[in-house]
């Protein structure tokens, strides 16, 4: 059986999650085993390619995962894990479960005694089957840095005592909610990176997807997750009108509507209706029917913004945010004048969270410079380029300050 490396790529990375609930459920040692099948993973990666699939790529990778943390345990100068590695023999891939362990893997890797920040380094790792190198170089930190965070957060988890189970009752709504929030924040990284010379990531946002489909095919009933993987493809679908052939960012309004995808947008859609047609309402599930109104506008002039300020109104309500705040202002500028856009912007102002934010200086300056305050939204543009550590974004802010130099 033979496969493109693309192919290799992806099936390693739906398969990573799996091998690793495998042996975590076999032999417990999260850290352990995800060091073992990280290694199987990176020696699948040279040999398939080489020598062609194996008949059971799975059972392949559980095997070699196992070898190696046998290997490790019975290096280990412990008496009683050097028998306990003597029972575990050899495992035949005829003997891999076919159990799919991703959504408990999600839960354990976003452990509340993380901080947010190795919750995604390790989700990425363990659940996405990224090596620390790549993660390391989508967050744009040295490799030993991002090794050293993925290492102690394994610890933490150690430490914690934390079992290989869904949580019960309240304790898993809460950690669903972490697990939900750390891919949230995986896909807005890939969407529009916070630094560096690309406006986006590609290949994290869709391994965000993957996962949010991975979680929405284990739990479809579940209102926020559905929203959350609708927010994902609506949003998604229109990567492709979002930059020039030079990089450069296109703003929606500006968008070719026309090179969005079309497939992304109807799934999408789809499943934001579904989403609202829950019990309960949640962010995640306004923000899709936000995003789903903005799909239904052929023209950026269409736009429902009535519907799109009623949203966000609502959204305001139920979880309060500056960034919530800062959209509906946008919303509310063009449904009753960028003055009234302006007005709700000074109430961001002593927000110490939003406090020289380059989205607050670049949403106040588009505002100005439809108010006729040119020289306003020159000196606001240009603080915000300053603010941003993205060189797509800073690209952009400067040509529009440059419009308007006095």
């Amino acid at each position: 059986m033979t496969a493109t490396a693309p192919e290799f790529e992806d099936l390693l990375r739906g398969l990573t999650p799996q091998v690793l609930g495998t042996l975590v459920r076999r032999y417990g040692r999260f850290e352990g085993c995800e060091d073992a099948v990280q290694e199987a993973v990176l020696a699948a990666a040279v040999q398939w390619p080489r020598d062609g699939l194996p008949d059971n790529p799975r059972g392949w990778l559980t095997t070699v995962a196992s070898r190696r943390l046998v290997d490790q345990i019975r290096s280990d100068h412990a008496r009683r894990e050097r028998e306990s590695a003597t029972t575990a023999a050899d495992v035949l891939p005829e003997g891999v479960p076919d159990t799919d362990d991703t959504l408990l893997l999600l839960f354990l890797c976003c452990h509340p005694a993380l901080t947010a920040t190795s919750q995604t380094a390790l989700t990425l790792r363990a659940v996405g089957g990224l090596t620390t190198a790549e993660i390391a170089r989508a967050f744009l930190v040295p490799e030993a840095t991002m090794a050293a965070r993925i290492s102690r957060a394994k610890q933490r988890i150690r430490a914690a005592g934390s079992a290989f189970a869904l949580p019960e009752g309240a304790e898993r709504g809460e950690r669903l909610r972490v697990v939900l929030h750390v891919l949230y924040l995986i896909f807005n990284e890939g969407y529009t990176a916070s630094s560096g010379s690309e406006l986006d990531r590609s290949d994290l946002a869709r391994e965000a997807i993957r996962l949010a489909r991975t979680v929405h095919a284990q739990l479809p009933e579940d209102g926020e997750v559905t929203g959350l993987l609708a927010l994902m493809l609506l949003t998604h679908a229109r990567r492709a009108a979002r930059t020039t052939e030079a990089g450069d960012l296109v703003p929606l309004a500006e968008q070719d509507r026309t090179a969005w995808d079309g497939a992304l947008l109807a799934e999408g859609t789809e499943l934001a209706k579904a989403a609202l047609a829950a019990p309960a309402l949640g962010p995640y599930q306004l923000q899709a029917s936000i995003a789903a109104t903005h799909a239904d506008a052929t023209t950026a002039e269409e736009t429902d913004w009535a519907q799109v300020h009623a949203l966000y109104l609502i959204l305001e309500r139920i979880a309060p945010n500056p960034m919530v705040t800062l959209n509906r202002a946008i919303a509310l500028a063009e449904v009753a004048g960028p003055e009234a856009g302006l007005d709700l912007l000074t109430g961001l102002d002593e927000d110490r969270r939003m406090a020289g934010h380059h989205r607050l200086l670049s949403v106040r300056a588009h505002l100005l410079e439809r108010t006729g305050d040119t020289t306003g939204a020159y000196d606001h543009y240009l603080r915000a380029a300053r603010a941003t550590a993205s060189l797509a974004e800073q690209r952009h802010l400067r040509a529009r300050a440059a419009r308007l130099r006095p």
